[in-house]
């Protein structure tokens, strides 16, 4: 069972709620930023109990419809960045309520309560990590990295990828050669 917090956003949230699930002897599987995994079923009593503990927190459980509204983004941001061929050539905004069935407005401030930044942030770290598969995959181009992730052009990448890890491109590229050779 997942269940989804709001304002869960700091390592402090984290271990709080890791205490919490402990007091009620809730068996958890992960604990990430706006979500846990539980292992079993979690009973009503014990669902108020933790609301209350998170509340006294600053933080609260999502309903069941925005759980599920988070879900539906999720899975559609991971397939949309990791598992198409491209990058849908509309908006990303336009993209997301489409096939979400609500208005961007609506979702991205619960996805930013539950995950404690915007839309284009996860998209971003996303991409940044499918650039990292396809560049250890070594089978394309950073130009065609950044045609097929919809970068504008190839600086933008370099500067994003920069940005994010720290590493330029090339760096990233001869540290892959470099455990290649050692392994």
């Amino acid at each position: 069972m997942v269940l989804y917090i709001k304002y869960m956003v700091s390592l402090r949230c984290k271990m709080m709620v890791k205490s919490e699930l402990k007091e009620l002897k809730l068996q958890y599987v992960i604990v990430e930023f706006g979500f846990i995994e539980i292992l079993e079923e979690v009973s009503k009593t014990q669902l108020i109990q933790l609301n209350e503990k998170l509340l006294e927190q600053g933080m609260e459980l999502l309903n069941a419809l925005d759980s599920i509204l988070i879900e539906k983004i999720l899975k559609i941001i991971l397939e949309m960045v990791h598992f198409s061929e491209e990058l849908p050539a509309e908006n990303y905004q336009e993209y997301i309520s489409k096939h979400v069935g609500a208005s961007f407005a609506e979702i991205s401030g619960i996805f930013k309560e539950v995950k404690g930044m915007t839309i284009q942030q996860f998209i971003n770290l996303n991409k940044i990590e499918r650039v990292k598969e396809l560049l250890l995959y070594n089978k394309f181009s950073i130009k065609e990295i950044a045609q097929k992730l919809k970068y504008i052009n190839v600086a933008k990448l370099r500067a994003e990828f920069k940005n994010s890890t720290g590493l330029s491109l090339t760096f990233f590229k001869k540290l892959k050669s470099k455990r290649i050779t050692v392994a």
